[in-house]
């Protein structure tokens, strides 16, 4: 199957909630996401295809607060959709990466960030067990939804503020987050998706301290 034209064709460009200067190829009801769990035994989660809570309040704050970003080198670490990778160039950033370990995610984030007009380089593989990355900036949205994801990414994370890489992250107060250990910057009310009816909750962003 072609990827990249079964999502343009089966995933339209939409505004997103709460952030309509972008737009995403996201699913909908008739979609048929299923059509690529058939043709692939190793198709994952589809969350490539959703807005997540932490992930919106990120790229609301970076699009608000330009200055976070403005000239400098940034990764967007487990980027999905490529949502706040997006925000970060649109918001002047120098240089922006996203990574994440799905392709089927690589490949919509390289959509979506062509679809708005902007230059994100993106990387297919677990960036946790390596060395801090040669950037200015990371932004982690929704990477504390698992326990031990949780801990993996803290560790990298501390390793990443170790070599003078600044840390926002953004999460909707998931059970796994290690807020005691966080500061938070800002907060906004999102629609994350799975909360009933497209109700609105609070996500904060947070910066990693030493």
């Amino acid at each position: 199957m072609d990827l990249e034209a079964f999502i343009r064709e089966r995933l339209p460009l939409d505004p997103v909630p709460g952030v309509p200067e972008i737009r995403l190829h996201r699913a909908g009801p008739r979609s048929g996401l299923m059509r690529l769990a058939d043709a692939d035994p190793d198709f994952g989660s589809p969350y490539w295809a959703r807005t997540w809570g932490g992930g919106l309040a990120l790229a609301r704050h970076v699009l608000d607060h330009p200055e976070t970003v403005v000239g400098k080198r940034v990764l967007d670490l487990g980027a999905g959709s490529g949502l706040v990778a997006i925000a970060a160039a649109l918001a002047g950033a120098a240089e922006v990466k996203a990574a994440d370990v799905d392709p089927y995610a690589v490949t919509a984030t390289r959509l979506n960030a062509a679809a708005n007009g902007v230059r994100v380089e993106t990387i297919h593989g677990d960036l946790t067990s390596g060395a801090p990355p040669e950037v200015d900036l990371m932004l982690v949205g929704d990477l504390f939804y698992d326990p031990d994801l949780a801990a993996r990414v803290e560790t990298y994370l501390r390793r990443c503020l170790a070599a003078e890489i600044a840390v926002l992250i953004g999460d909707p107060w998931r059970a796994p987050l290690p807020a005691d250990r966080l500061r938070v910057v800002a907060e906004y009310m999102v629609a994350d998706f799975g909360d009933p009816n497209g109700a609105a909750r609070a996500a904060a962003v947070f910066s990693l301290e030493s």
